[in-house]
């Protein structure tokens, strides 16, 4: 067997960041200007409903051709791309080993050893893995973060960007990808977040993903089924309108002025609701000890609602944030600001991707 390589390897040049979310495909390209990074491309484009779902890829050819669209409207030449795997697709596994075996040798190891750690067979699973450092307790042992995902969840992907005229050069996980995209935001925080823990909660239109990072490194994650997607159909079913109608509406407003009070100041209620659960799941993990959230940043499409920080702020107790990864960027001339500002909070995963070009 040969390891299939994807997260956290080395490029000499710019990559594509692509998230594929269950309702949108998200496309950013970076580049480095005196120093800062400055935003040379950007789109997003809507996804046919159920092309994924639940962010498994079931229509790979409709996908694909909303990559294809999501390529032109962005303007890019560049064919080669990031993208990633969900999280809940991906087994990690932190061990030890020998400080002193060469990267061969330690690839080797993990291959022989790999079954110890994967409840299946070793032929249908794409692994990597990534040296931490110094195992803490051993000082002549490294510790050693192991992945491993089903191929056809990496294979799956593979095949809708190729469908979509681009070339996957790095298939991630989505926690590590927002771990990377961490870097963008930390200055928001005190102390650039070092030996802080922040809760980076992207809720998307239908899943809800936490993940704890702690002295910017992650260390939990868990998806739950809520979004949007749940305020959208309220509307639907109390306006009589179709989804996508609900859709526009939610996007650009006219609802009838019982809608805030009656239906958005509700979902809100419940996106509250839904972090103080994410985080009761955190806590009843067995954090280890200063592991304790200070911070919360929310990230995602529902992060966009007004006011829903100051409210979740208010309801949890926990300084409350929004999630804005160009923030410090600069922006090339074809680039539309106002349209990046409104999506800046979706577009964690697709920078964290994009910033593998700079590894």
């Amino acid at each position: 067997m040969q390891l299939s390589w994807w997260p956290l390897r080395k490029k000499n040049t710019t990559i594509l960041g692509l998230d594929i979310s269950s309702t949108a495909v998200k496309l950013i390209e970076l580049t480095e200007d005196q120093h800062r990074l400055r935003v040379d491309h950007y789109a997003a484009e809507p996804l046919p409903p159920n092309s994924v779902v639940e962010k498994t890829i079931t229509d790979p050819e409709a996908v694909g051709e909303a990559i294809r669209r999501v390529v032109r409207n962005s303007g890019t030449k560049n064919k080669q791309v990031a993208v990633a795997v969900a999280g809940s697709a991906v087994i990690t596994k932190l061990i030890t080993m020998p400080a002193n075996l060469e990267e061969r040798e330690l690839s080797a190891r993990l291959e022989l050893e790999a079954d110890q750690y994967i409840p299946y067979p070793l032929d249908e699973v794409a692994l990597d893995f990534e040296v931490l450092g110094p195992s803490a307790n051993q000082p002549d042992m490294v510790d050693v973060l192991l992945a491993a995902c089903r191929k056809e969840n990496v294979d799956v992907r593979v095949a809708a960007v190729e469908l979509g005229g681009l070339q996957a050069k790095i298939v991630d996980v989505e926690a590590f990808a927002m771990e990377n995209a961490f870097s963008l935001v930390a200055s928001q925080l005190p102390g650039h977040g070092a030996h802080r823990t922040v809760a980076v909660i992207d809720i998307g239109a239908t899943m809800t993903t936490l993940n704890v990072i702690h002295d910017r490194r992650s260390v939990y994650t868990r998806e739950q089924v809520f979004g949007g997607q749940q305020l959208t159909e309220e509307i639907q079913r109390r306006y009589g309108l179709s989804y996508e109608e609900a859709g526009l509406a939610k996007r650009k407003g006219g609802l009838p002025d019982n809608y805030i009070p009656e239906v958005m100041e509700p979902f809100k209620a419940a996106m509250a609701q839904q972090v103080s659960r994410s985080l009761q799941f955190y806590y009843s993990s067995g954090q280890r000890a200063g592991e304790t959230v200070e911070y919360i940043m929310l990230a995602g499409g529902c992060a966009t609602i007004p006011g829903v920080d100051a409210l979740i702020e208010q309801k949890i107790g926990i300084k409350t944030g929004i999630a804005n990864p160009f923030a410090s960027m600069i922006l090339s001339p074809g680039v539309n600001a106002a349209s990046l500002v409104d999506d800046a909070p979706a577009m964690m995963i697709a920078c964290g991707l994009a910033l593998r070009g700079f590894d």
